[in-house]
């Protein structure tokens, strides 16, 4: 962080503390972040960071809020446009998945925050997020049965369910291995698999 951090307004200071939470994410376990180490990587005082945020609690649930923000709105980018729901529904598959690599700090927080026992606020952010996330999902599958492209008998939010869990098994597998990028990779074929599933045969 640059040492003109302590002199950022309070919105913009916030912003860099999330980002600063998210590459400490990427480098080491979430659950061993502290506050010092937040601190310390944005050059500041704890007295100078919990003067933005009250508690720990707060700070992450600032992540989990900025994720969610970031990760629709880029989803909902991908989508613009695009008539066909199935090719609306890959690009936001390779969104999400370039979101993860661009950020891999992101899916170990989330992991690890769903662990904790007790509801979290945010572990709720998530609950919202996930929510959200497959509304959009229902909505392109219903519309891809009333175009002929997606199978009519198709359970819709199973197929929707699918479509995140695909996703987070790939990111548990790049976990696995220690390679963040791998997700890259894996990301084409698992989604032809996904299609296959759901489209209508041809």
């Amino acid at each position: 962080m640059s040492s003109t951090t302590r002199h950022l307004p309070a919105e913009e200071r916030k912003a860099v503390t999330v980002e600063a939470v998210i590459e400490l994410a990427g480098e080491q376990d979430p659950g061993e972040i502290t506050t010092a180490a937040i601190a310390t990587r944005m050059k500041l005082t704890q007295g100078a960071l919990f003067r933005h945020f009250p508690s720990k609690e707060a700070i992450w649930e600032a992540v989990m809020a900025w994720v969610a923000e970031r990760l629709l709105a880029r989803l909902d980018a991908a989508a613009e446009g695009v008539e066909s729901p199935l090719a609306a529904l890959e690009a936001m598959f390779m969104t999400h998945v370039d979101f993860v690599a661009r950020h891999p700090g992101v899916p170990r927080m989330m992991f690890g925050e769903l662990q904790r026992s007790g509801d979290t606020p945010a572990k709720r952010m998530v609950r919202t997020l996930i929510g959200r996330y497959g509304e959009r999902l229902c909505a392109l599958i219903k519309q891809g049965q009333a175009g002929g492209e997606i199978a009519a008998e198709t359970d819709v939010q199973a197929a929707a369910t699918l479509f995140i869990g695909t996703i987070q098994g790939l990111v548990m597998q790049s976990l696995l291995a220690g390679d963040p990028q791998r997700i890259r990779t894996d990301a084409a074929g698992a989604f032809a698999i996904y299609r296959r599933g759901i489209g209508v045969a041809r």
